[in-house]
């Protein structure tokens, strides 16, 4: 059994806890910490989206279509659909002569209530822009366009979600050569916004990161497209998730010195460049919203020299305070002893 890495307090008394499992590893694939069970394979969804982004850059197509840092974070994001993320995706599409139709996401509304009421009284209705994978979608159809060659483009781009289609290959093989893991024999599924989704160890998960991270046990292409993506994540970071978002705050507040990515089902995977280190995290109860985060925050506090404000940015996340509907202070939900003690070790 998982141990519990998140404790839920309501008062002094603990009343839920949250099991999971977490593995560190480095670019090498020296195991520095496991916790749990690393070695069962996982959906690491939204997580991997970085991985599955470097055909974009690595094949030119980023520079031949003057691809803007707010662009390429976007193409690894899971961002909120505010107006800003919009204008990303369609502004995108633009350089490449499309549209959102070209897109095989399909279609959900923003994430923030008030964005949805606005959008309502003005009597508008969601598009595929506004999905929180349009930016790596429109990354896919770039990526694609480089592909057709000479071919009809909305013709080629036909179906580019289906793992046999040649945008998909890549992005696959992009994916199984930084995990290290034969994606042939794993499990897979299909991802909310249509791609294929594969089952993935946590350690193999974490080994991706930190080749990411540092570019060692990465082709030579690979290597220059990850160090691309993290220099624009840094200087966009809202594109890659949006207002008040966990993976926006900590990349706000850290630039390079972290790139982190929340997947669905309480997947999060993290590289640490500086320390040469790539982290991954899966809540066995899939919750994403509250306790994945807390254990991220944690490792991060941890596993990275910090400013007192930076200290105290990533304490307010991995002890959170929970509040009821009348701004009472009501509870907590906090990293575990035995989890910062694991993580203590490391620091």
């Amino acid at each position: 059994m998982n141990p519990v890495l998140v404790d839920v307090w309501r008062g002094e008394w603990v009343e839920s806890q949250h099991r999971g499992s977490l593995a560190v590893v480095d670019a090498d694939g020296a195991l520095v910490l496991a916790l749990g069970d690393i070695e069962r394979p996982v959906y690491p969804r939204s997580a991997v989206k970085a991985l599955q982004a470097l055909p974009l850059v690595a094949s030119g197509a980023a520079a031949r279509f003057g691809l803007s840092d707010a662009e390429l974070a976007q193409a690894c994001a899971s961002h909120s659909g505010e107006p800003a993320h919009v204008a990303t995706s369609a502004g995108l599409l633009a350089k490449l002569g499309l549209d959102a139709d070209a897109l095989e996401c399909g279609a959900h509304w923003p994430r923030a209530e008030t964005q949805i009421a606005a959008m309502g009284a003005r009597g508008e209705t969601p598009t595929a822009l506004h999905n929180n994978c349009s930016g790596k979608h429109a990354g896919f159809v770039c990526l694609g366009c480089v592909l057709a060659g000479e071919q009809d483009r909305r013709a080629f781009l036909r179906g580019y979600v289906e793992p046999e289609h040649p945008v998909m290959r890549e992005v696959t093989a992009a994916l199984a050569a930084a995990t290290a893991t034969d994606l042939s024999r794993a499990p897979v599924g299909t991802d909310g916004c249509s791609i294929p989704t594969y089952g993935i160890p946590l350690r193999q998960l974490a080994l991706g990161f930190a080749r990411f991270g540092t570019g060692q046990g990465l082709s030579a292409d690979h290597a220059d497209a990850a160090r691309r993506l993290r220099q624009a994540v840094a200087a966009e970071p809202f594109h890659v998730a949006g207002t008040n978002r966990l993976d926006t705050v900590l990349m706000q507040q850290l630039g390079e010195r972290l790139f982190c990515k929340v997947g669905a089902e309480g997947v999060y995977c993290a590289a640490l460049p500086e320390r040469g280190w790539g982290l991954a995290i899966k809540m066995d109860d899939g919750n994403t919203a509250r306790a994945v985060e807390v254990v991220l925050a944690a490792c991060v506090q941890a596993l990275l020299r910090l400013s007192e404000t930076e200290h105290a940015l990533l304490q307010r996340h991995s002890e959170l305070a929970q509040r009821n509907w009348n701004g009472r202070l009501v509870g907590r939900l906090a990293a575990t002893p035995a989890l910062r003690g694991a993580l203590g070790s490391l620091a």
